[in-house]
């Protein structure tokens, strides 16, 4: 994955034209990124310097663009700020800079500071519901997106709460942040309830969601996080009950409970993604183009052939008529099963594909089996073994040879299966 400097650095050639500006600052820009190599610190300092002296520079916006960048990367808030809101008011909609810039000011304590936060946490939540609204997940992109939706819309709700408590306005905060935590049950969204809810005086209900913040598996939950929870925890529960007798239970039942609502998270989400924390591609459930569904499981004790294909791709196209001549010669065994496992990311274009090619099979989507097999290319075939062990991997295929080479190691695998 990318860094943000990284992308701002492969930006610059384009975002910089030759042609943009005077000679003189062109070539006093690009020796600037040059000496400033590849530290976004130095890349910040260069850009910065360059618009002190060029402070007219057409090239403003996109540098701008590049500095918040090296900030997100450097995790450095004033600049995310002073150049964040900037980029903000180009372009309202970024979700990342959204989210960086509404953290950043509620790390201050100022009242201008929260109101701006309360806007540009609402602002952000606007955009993760239009961005559901415009691109709605599909396919093995489902589950990931929903849980990103969901993680970035209890964030959202979580800024707009500790805004609205630091401006006095605390039953909106504990509402707020209940709401996160509904969404997006999180260490950060408890905390959050616990806090305004002290804050209200009610401590022991306080008390139990700073136990969940404690106990929640969240991997954003640091022992840092952690500590503060634990020396909260105890501060409030002394001031209750004089000494830490029984606030043990309280932690354990913050346990009980936040273990069930994870599951129960997880549950609902198989229903978006039945193979999700599936490791065992045999264990997966794969679904064809009317919805219906085909275990996996049900193939075990047979030799499985997956041929992994996409509409885009020209030589599983030239693939396929070799691949059904294999078929063929197996088509009288009950054992050898043929799956045509589509990858496309939009499923809407498969069918019409099929009809207009011709091409009379059965097919299911992926459905997140590319993943758990490792395929990082198309065409794939895969063999699986009667007892679900894969025994042959052919990645592309060699025309001329393709027939045989797939025959025989079927035939090696009903035979390795016999002994």
């Amino acid at each position: 994955m990318r860094t943000a400097l990284a992308l701002a650095l492969l930006a610059i050639p384009s975002c910089f034209p030759q042609q943009a500006g005077s000679e003189d600052e062109q070539v006093q820009l690009r020796l600037a990124l040059a000496e400033a190599g590849s530290s976004p610190v130095d890349l910040i300092r260069a850009l910065e310097n360059h618009l002190a002296r060029f402070p007219a520079s057409s090239q403003r916006p996109d540098m701008e663009s590049a500095i918040v960048k090296a900030a997100l990367d450097t995790k450095d808030d004033r600049r995310i700020l002073l150049y964040g809101e900037r980029v903000l008011a180009r372009e309202p909609d970024d979700i990342l800079l959204l989210e960086r810039v509404s953290r950043a000011l509620l790390s201050r304590d100022d009242e201008q500071s929260a109101r701006k936060a309360l806007q540009y946490a609402r602002r952000l939540q606007a955009a993760l519901d239009a961005l559901e609204k415009e691109h709605p997940p599909k396919g093995s992109a489902r589950l990931q997106m929903r849980e990103q939706l969901d993680r970035s819309s209890g964030k959202a709700l979580v800024y707009q709460a500790r805004a609205a408590g630091n401006l006095g306005q605390l039953e909106a905060a504990v509402s707020l942040a209940r709401k996160s935590y509904q969404i997006y049950p999180a260490a950060e969204s408890a905390r959050e309830i616990g806090r305004w809810l002290a804050r209200l005086g009610n401590n022991e209900e306080a008390l139990r969601h700073i136990a969940d913040a404690f106990v929640i598996g969240d991997p954003d939950n640091s022992p840092a996080h952690r500590a503060k929870d634990r020396a909260r925890l105890r501060e409030i529960y002394l001031q209750a009950h004089g000494s830490e007798a029984g606030l043990g239970d309280i932690i354990l039942q913050a346990y009980d409970r936040t273990t069930a609502l994870l599951e129960q998270r997880r549950l609902a989400l198989r229903q978006l993604d039945p193979n999700v924390g599936l490791t065992d591609p045999m264990e997966f459930t794969v679904s064809g183009l009317d919805g219906e569904k085909l275990e996996l499981s049900s193939l075990k004790g047979k030799v499985v052939i997956l041929d992994f294909w996409a509409t885009w791709c020209g030589p599983c196209r030239a693939q396929q008529p070799l691949y059904e001549e294999v078929e063929r010669e197996f088509r009288d065994r009950n054992d050898v099963v043929f799956l045509n496992i589509n990858t496309d990311e939009d499923r809407d274009i498969v069918k019409p594909f099929l009809d207009k090619n011709k091409w009379n099979k059965t097919v299911y989507f992926e459905d997140g089996l590319s993943r758990a097999l490792r395929v990082s290319s198309i065409p794939t075939t895969i063999i699986i073994g009667r007892n679900g062990d894969m025994t042959s991997r052919m990645n592309g295929f060699i025309p001329e040879r393709f027939v045989d080479m797939l025959t025989e190691r079927i035939r090696q695998a009903l035979a390795e299966s016999s002994q």
